[in-house]
Formats: C-alpha cells, sequence, structure tokens
C-alpha cells in the first residue's frame, strides 16, 4: 500500500541567483528523496517556492531603484530554470506574493488570533534617527550578544545560528546609512505567543518517537524547548513590502516574513490542490496521521521548523500534522571559505550548469552533502569525482559492458549458461547492496546512500577485472555470456540505485539497456493565473513515470540499444580556471 509524503523544502530569498550551498542544503536532497519515494511507488507531493517578502528583496530594491517586485520578477523566473535544468522535481515550486498565499495567511493570522495565540503588545525597536525610518530585521547589524560575532543581522546570527530580538545586538548600525545614531522607541505590533505552546511542543519532542531525527536537530530542539525560554515573538513590523495586515487600524503595517514564508508549504499545498482540478486533495497530506512530512531545511533554520512552525501548527488548531522528520544540513563551503553573496564568493548554480552536465553536479554535490557537519567543497575534487567515480567507474562500468553485449551477441541481453562461483556471488551482492541503499534513503542517509550504491559499482568492476569476458569469449564462449549476463543484471539494479541521484544519465542507461517509457515524470515550468497577476512555477508531471524501485529482472534476449558514453570526462585544467573565476570575481 503506498505511503503519502510530503516532502516540504526552504523557501529562498528572491534576491538573487542560488549557490550551489543552497542545492546542497536543501533542494537536491529533497529531490534524491522524493525521487526515491516516487519509485517506491508511494504519493509525494514536494512543495515550496519563493520567499518574495523577506528584506533582502526590499534591501536590493533601494540599492538598485528599483521596486521590490521588480526584484523578485528578475530572479524568480531564473530559479525557476536552473532547478528544471537541475532536475528537481517540484510538484509545486511557487512564490508567496500571491493571492493564495496571502489568504492562507491571512486566515491563519486571524485563527492565531481567535485562539489567543497571537496578541498585541508595544516593543522597543530601532529607530534611525537620521534616516527617520524605523529598523526592520535585515536593515540593521551588528555584534551578536551570543557569540561576539560582528556583522550579525537584527533578528539571526549568520555565526552561530541564534535568534535574538534587533535590541540585544550591540553596537548596532543603520543598513540605510552606515550610521549608529539609532535609538530604542515603542511600537505597537503583534506577536506569537511561543510561550503558551512550549509544555505541548516539549511533549511532541520528547514523546519517544524522534529517534529519526538528526542528533543536532533533537538536541538543539529539547535543549531549547527545556530552558522554558521561549516567549513572544513579533509577526509583523513597520515595513510596506509583504502581506497586509487584516485587522483595521494597521494599514501602515505588514506581517513579517518569518510567519508568512513558513505557511507557505500549507498554502503552495492547497495551491497545487487547486491546480490539479481536487480542490481538497493537500488534506490527504495534511490530516492523514499515517502520512509523514519532511522538512528539507539548512542549520540556521531548525529553529522555525521544529519549534516556531509547529507552535504555530498547534496553535492554529485545526489537526494539521506536526513535523515527521527535519533533517537539515550544515554548511557547505567553498575552497576553505564560507559561502557568501555579499562577499560575491559563491558558485552560482545557474551558471555553472552552462559549463556541465546536471548529473556530475547532483553526483558531487550528493557525495560531499553537509548532513553532519560543515563540508568543504573544492574544484578539485569536482573534477577528480567526475573522472574517477563518475567516468572511470560508473560510466566506464555500464559502457564497456553495453558496448560489448551490443557487438558480440547481436544487440541483445546473453543467455547464461552455467553459474561459477564467481557469478554467484557477484549475484549475491546485489540484494545486500540494494537493502542498506534502501535503509539509507528511508533514514534521509543521502551521502551515505550514494556511497552503498558506488561500492556495488567497485564490486561489479573487481568481478569484470577478474572474469575478463572480452578475452572470455575467445575459449569459452557461454561464460562469456553468462559473464555479461550477471554484469548487466547488477548494473540494470545499479541504474535504479543511482537513478534518484542521477536521474538524466540513468534515463539514458534505462533506453540503451533496451526498456521503454520513463523512470520518472519531467519537472516542467507553467505561468499560473490569478486574477490580479499571473506567476511562474515549476512543477512535475508524473504521468509518464513508469520507474520501480526494483532489483533487475532483466531477461535473455531483451534487444539493447546502441550505448554511448553517459559522462565526459574534464580536464585537470578546469579545477585552476574556476578558482580563477572565483577569485577574479570575488
Amino acid at each position: 500500500m503506498s505511503e503519502k509524503i510530503l516532502v516540504c523544502v526552504a523557501w529562498p530569498y528572491c534576491n538573487g541567483d542560488m549557490h550551489i550551498g543552497h542545492i546542497a542544503g536543501a533542494y537536491l536532497p529533497s529531490d534524491i528523496f522524493a525521487r526515491y519515494h516516487r519509485l517506491r511507488g508511494n504519493d509525494v507531493l514536494m512543495v515550496s517556492g519563493s520567499d518574495t517578502h523577506g528584506t533582502p528583496i526590499t534591501v536590493r530594491a533601494e540599492e538598485e531603484g528599483i521596486s521590490p517586485r521588480q526584484v523578485v520578477d528578475r530572479y524568480h523566473p531564473r530559479n525557476v530554470e536552473m532547478m528544471r535544468q537541475l532536475g528537481i522535481s517540484f510538484d509545486l515550486f511557487t512564490e508567496t506574493d500571491t493571492e493564495n498565499h496571502w489568504a492562507v495567511t491571512q486566515e491563519m493570522f486571524l485563527e492565531h488570533i481567535r485562539n489567543e495565540i497571537v496578541y498585541r503588545a508595544t516593543m522597543p525597536q530601532l529607530y534611525c534617527v537620521d534616516c527617520n525610518k524605523w529598523l526592520a530585521d535585515r536593515y540593521v547589524e551588528g555584534v551578536c550578544p551570543h557569540c561576539g560575532y560582528d556583522g550579525a543581522r537584527g533578528d539571526q546570527c549568520d555565526n552561530c545560528g541564534r535568534t535574538y530580538d534587533a535590541t540585544e545586538l550591540i553596537r548596532p548600525r543603520c543598513k540605510y546609512c552606515g550610521g549608529s545614531n539609532i535609538e530604542v522607541r515603542e511600537t505597537e505590533h503583534f506577536f506569537l505567543d511561543l510561550g503558551a505552546v512550549n509544555e505541548p511542543l516539549l511533549t511532541w519532542v520528547s514523546d519517544g518517537s524522534k529517534a529519526h531525527w538528526r542528533p543536532n536537530v533533537y538536541n538543539y530542539t529539547v535543549s531549547r524547548l527545556a530552558s522554558r525560554e521561549l516567549r513572544g515573538r513579533p509577526i509583523t513590523r513597520d515595513i510596506s513590502w509583504g502581506i497586509t495586515i487584516p485587522v483595521e487600524g494597521y494599514e501602515d503595517k505588514r506581517i513579517y516574513v518569518w510567519y508568512d514564508a513558513v505557511i507557505g508549504y500549507l498554502s503552495a499545498s492547497k495551491e497545487w490542490a487547486v491546480i490539479t482540478g481536487r480542490p481538497d486533495a493537500w488534506q490527504e497530506w495534511w490530516h492523514d496521521r499515517a502520512a509523514r512530512t519532511y522538512y528539507f531545511i539548512g542549520k540556521d533554520n531548525i529553529d522555525f521548523h521544529t519549534i516556531i512552525w509547529p507552535g504555530m501548527l498547534i496553535g492554529y488548531g485545526h489537526g494539521l500534522n506536526l513535523p515527521y522528520d527535519v533533517p537539515a544540513n550544515e554548511y557547505l563551503n567553498v575552497e576553505g571559505r564560507k559561502l557568501s553573496k555579499s562577499r560575491r564568493w559563491m558558485i552560482v548554480m545557474r551558471d555553472v550548469l552552462e559549463r556541465y552536465a546536471p548529473d556530475p553536479w547532483r553526483y558531487a554535490l550528493a557525495a560531499s552533502m553537509p548532513e553532519s557537519t560543515d563540508v568543504n567543497f573544492t574544484w578539485d575534487e569536482f573534477v577528480r569525482r567526475n573522472n574517477e567515480e563518475l567516468v572511470a567507474t560508473w560510466g566506464n562500468l555500464a559502457n564497456r559492458v553495453l558496448g560489448f553485449a551490443y557487438k558480440r551477441f547481436d544487440g541483445k541481453v546473453p543467455p547464461p549458461g552455467a553459474l561459477t562461483s564467481d557469478d554467484q556471488a557477484m549475484l549475491d551482492a546485489i540484494q545486500p547492496a540494494f537493502d542498506k541503499v534502501t535503509a539509507a534513503l528511508d533514514a534521509v542517509k543521502i551521502k551515505q546512500a550514494l556511497g552503498e550504491a558506488m561500492a556495488l559499482a567497485h564490486e561489479a568492476n573487481r568481478y569484470l577485472n577478474v572474469k575478463e569476458p572480452w578475452k572470455q569469449i575467445k575459449t569459452d564462449p557461454e561464460g562469456a555470456a553468462t559473464s555479461v549476463y550477471v554484469a548487466l543484471r547488477v548494473i540494470d539494479t545499479l541504474k535504479v540505485l543511482f537513478a534518484p541521484f542521477l536521474p538524466f544519465t540513468c534515463q539514458a542507461l534505462h533506453e540503451q539497456l533496451g526498456y521503454d517509457g520513463q523512470l520518472f515524470g519531467e519537472p516542467y515550468t507553467e505561468t499560473l493565473p490569478e486574477s490580479e497577476r499571473s506567476h511562474l512555477a515549476l512543477r512535475y508531471d508524473a504521468s509518464a513515470a513508469s520507474g520501480k524501485w526494483a532489483i533487475s529482472d532483466l531477461q535473455p534476449g531483451q534487444a539493447l540499444r546502441d550505448p554511448k558514453p553517459l559522462f565526459l570526462k574534464l580536464e585537470p585544467s578546469v579545477a585552476e580556471e574556476e578558482v580563477e573565476r572565483m577569485t577574479s570575481g570575488a
């Protein structure tokens, strides 16, 4: 029986092109996980979208002298197209500046007021006297009150990840003018009463059902909740860009981004249901207690997904499912330095896809995925993984066996003869490897799963080096046919195991093995109409998908197609050239 799997992915700020840290942190692991479950035959709903209301967008707009909407209209389509090229298979990647998202957010806001989890109160807020402006979180920076990092933004420190009120910053500076003529003034806002849900959250997290959570996520969450330090957190700001407050008298304020962005998981699910012609279908993932919800994020967003968003769902009171797992990733650094848009030290995913095929990137980032610790990506390692692991190990295995079979066995899978102990041992290695990859993907251990699949590829190469069917055929044609048959069975299984990671080349291999149809459906872009403004979305068409998560049942006599190399070797000079490209742009 199929399971309901809801894959929720962090909403990226729409103020620039996405870099490989974003991809490795949330978008690639979620896609691999979703593709795996689709092959399992499970009902997957994968949603996210561009966060269009954050102050990073307004900062960018003011720097360029354009409107926030113009910033969104520039970068949202670029990121949508990049993810399509990379094969990120969202059922819906939308944005937050839509009528649907505004309506869902305002409805939850009013329900929170009715349930007394949102209240009004005055609060001290930073005000720049020289600019005559209130300073929302991204418009002020200073020294972190927790770790002492100079350059911390107004609501969260990029260095230690802790959240706080902007008034706690040490030596705050205005981002508009760079000055420090800043006062603390009182202003009225709406607050989310997190203290009211502290105990229900602690009970939920400590109920014994979170053993599958990553230790860093679980320990951090329990520690925060056990300290009982949660309190009211403002969810509105004195800004003009964002969702309006559906309460009279607050026309000059807006619902703040961190509150509305997490609601996007629910609003996108509802939007998807309407688009597909089944307006109530979203409830199958949000109300069915057997459904499992996974939130793919970076470690700086753990707070929002294990405490704040579950607290909002509890306070909403409509029986919506709480997170089943929050597999937060650590950071991906590049060439020993932290990725930074402002310092222009980054590898833009859209840019490198113009020079390299998507699957080598998917492989390199999956193999270097920062699941339990920060990981350093280097261009030397990218070239090495492509040449030694994709080309020499996996690609060469598939190409030389299919090429030999196509030429020497009339383009068909040869019938096996009697199995030797080596043949049987190779076939016997398939099931344990398949089980290990399955278990790792079930546990969202992406890097481990990829390693187990590659280990089977190494074993298949060892087997071929022992059997050498291209020599064996001269003296023992039946034995050579058996060796090729066994190797093709392993390759056909590896095609399935690698498919969530390498969908483009595994589809090509699927066809070379003589199969028709698609392992997966196709991500595609669509312009979705609204009464006021249409918006571009990334969607996924599963209608042609026929792939199954199963060990090969390749039959003797199956017609093969003329094989072609799956991967291209890169020159070692590529690494030096790309580092120079980064250095010149920094």
